[in-house]
């Protein structure tokens, strides 16, 4: 029986990809370097020190990582600020409130920063349903690596094999695959090219899970 759900939050909770996109592009553009739309899809998953540590050594970058990080967390969170249009994934806030209501324990495991985790959740009030949030600003390896993962079900009230993750990218299933957690794949149009295949079960809407649901997988 399933008492623990952890849930990724970019692509699962709320689509912050744009905000991200835009950020990104912005920072490309003041590095004066030119990031393709393959290796750009490449990153999904991975953290923020991540991706500059991959981009600072593919473009022989002079700035330091961190203050890379700093650049482009700043023009995320001006553009996050000013988008009105930004919403919870379809379906997710009925699921998390009745995942909660019914006493399933929720842990955000998430690569985004914890500005960013904080941000999302003031925004849209989450703080309640969950009991932790993990960021992969914390490890020093990101998705498809399983550490984020292993520590989220680390924190769980119930074994690692009373567990499950909901993510939807092709890096985050790997990573529950690796960390040895049933995982459900969203199939979002949000998340283009990943590859969900690993995935014990996929669901294209979130209506298609419930508490009855959830609680008989594995």
């Amino acid at each position: 029986m399933i008492k623990t759900v952890i849930f990724d939050m970019d692509g699962v909770i709320v689509d912050t990809e744009p905000v991200h996109h835009h950020a990104y592009y912005q920072h490309f553009k003041e590095l004066e370097i030119e990031v393709s739309d393959e290796m750009y899809r490449s990153f999904t998953g991975n953290s923020t020190r991540n991706i500059f540590q991959k981009l600072k050594e593919h473009f022989q970058l002079n700035q330091d990582v961190e203050d890379l990080i700093l650049r482009k967390r700043h023009l995320f969170n001006e553009a996050f600020d000013t988008k009105e249009d930004l919403y919870l994934i379809e379906g997710v806030e009925n699921l998390i409130i009745d995942l909660h209501q019914n006493g399933v324990q929720l842990i955000l495991a998430s690569s985004a920063s914890k500005v960013t985790i904080e941000r999302v959740f003031n925004r849209f009030n989450l703080h309640p349903y969950f009991t932790h949030k993990v960021s992969g600003e914390d490890f020093p390896q990101s998705k498809p690596h399983p550490a984020i993962f292993e520590h989220a079900a680390s924190l769980s009230v119930a074994p690692k094999e009373s567990c499950i993750v909901i993510e939807d990218s092709t890096n985050g299933i790997q990573a529950a695959v690796s960390a040895g957690i049933y995982c459900v794949g969203y199939d979002s149009f949000h998340s283009k090219n990943q590859d969900l295949s690993k995935a014990n079960k996929i669901v294209r809407h979130f209506n298609e899970l419930n508490f009855e649901i959830v609680r008989d997988l594995n």
